[in-house]
């Protein structure tokens, strides 16, 4: 299995998929265009989930998204968190500004609906850690 990475556009997230169980989506995604990527996404995790490392780490740190965009999510981490089957772990971060409450809520009502918990963590713009993503505080919910 073959790292995937999508690159970013004004309308759609990067998207980083990594075998050795890291998985990053981070952008903006908008209007349904992640649509048109949803099956290369799709196959890819299909093919993850048969033989996935012990820890699988998903960072979604998204700038905004609209509400067509959801069920690709619902998706994809309905797909992952049936590794657990597989006496497989997984973490969710769930990345948001601190003043972007919406962001955070449609995190909260996501992690929600599909009963599965999310670590989130606000972002605090102030440098990087060794994943590439913002330095930040986090709370489990």
């Amino acid at each position: 299995m073959q790292e995937k990475t999508i690159v970013s556009t004004k309308n759609t997230p990067e998207i980083s998929l990594n075998p050795d169980g890291i998985i990053k989506i981070s952008g903006r995604s908008m209007n349904g265009k992640i649509s048109e990527l949803e099956e290369q996404i799709e196959n890819w995790i299909d093919e993850y989930i048969i033989n996935p490392p012990e820890m699988t780490y998903v960072h979604i740190n998204l700038e905004y998204f609209d509400e067509i965009n959801l069920k690709i999510y619902y998706s994809l981490l309905k797909k992952i968190e049936s590794i657990k089957y597989l006496d497989k772990k997984y973490i969710i971060n769930w990345y948001y500004e601190e003043d972007d409450e919406d962001i955070l809520e449609k995190g909260e009502k996501i992690s929600i609906i599909l009963d599965i918990p999310f670590t989130f963590i606000m972002i605090d713009n102030s440098g990087l850690d060794a994943c590439n993503l913002p330095v930040m505080n986090s709370r489990i919910i």
